[in-house]
Order: structure tokens, then sequence, then C-alpha cells
């Protein structure tokens, strides 16, 4: 298996935030998803980082001092998010993003135009090798 296609969950599929969403946005749409983790785009597609849910509860309390009006008058863009998800071109090769999988619950993907095209998850990754391991079972 070399191709990462394979793995690659679609923009189309994806949860993910605008980078001009307010803080109260993002945490809506981050409930609404069901995820610890969303990517972050910009209004062209491009990918400009990842927002956590640690991240959003030191904005509560650093930047809105839990008071939900103050929440829609911050942008996720004034958050300081402790680890951005690393993205890897469509062209990466499956060591390389076995490597960066290890460390990220998702990998993004973008396309030589730095335009978003959607996920590859660390458990897609897992349940393939699982596959490939027990197969004969």
């Amino acid at each position: 298996m070399n191709n990462i296609l394979f793995f690659l969950t679609p923009k189309a599929l994806c949860a993910f935030l605008y980078d001009d969403y307010t803080v109260r946005q993002a945490l809506e749409k981050m409930e609404a998803a069901g995820y610890a983790a969303l990517p972050i785009l910009n209004r062209r597609g491009e990918y400009r980082g990842t927002l956590t849910e640690g991240d959003l509860l030191w904005a509560l309390k650093n930047m809105c001092y839990m008071d939900m009006r103050q929440a829609e008058a911050h942008r996720i863009m004034e958050i300081t998010r402790r680890k951005d998800n690393i993205p890897v071109r469509v062209t990466t090769d499956m060591h390389d993003l076995v490597e960066r999988a290890k460390s990220q619950n998702f990998v993004p993907v973008v396309d030589d135009k730095d335009a978003f095209i959607g996920i590859v998850t660390r458990s897609a990754i897992i349940q393939y090798c699982g596959q490939q391991l027990f197969s004969e079972d």
C-alpha cells in the first residue's frame, strides 16, 4: 500500500472550523461533531492549524472569563494552540504518514496548492494494519 488516498477521509466528510469563527461557533461546532480536535481552514480552503478542546478550555479561562457573550467577541485564531497537527501532501509516502500519525490523532492532507483535501485518521491506519496482520483469522 503506497497511496495515502486509500486512507483519506475527504474534506466533504470532515468536520472542520473556519479561521474566522468565533470561540462560541467553534465550541458549538466541536460539540455537534463530537471530536476533541478539529482542523482549521481559511475560506480559500487552506489548512491553518488544529483546535483542541483543551485550547478552547484555556481560551475560555484566559480570554472569555467563562462568559459566553465574550466567546462571541473573540475569533479562534486569537487562541493560543498547544500543537497544530502538521499536514502532509497527498504525495507523501506511507512511512512519513505513519511517522506523523504516531503523534497525531489525525493527519491533515493538502494538495500541491496547499488546499485542504481531507484527513487520515490514526484509527484508519490501525484498522488497515489489523486487517493485514489478522486476515487469516
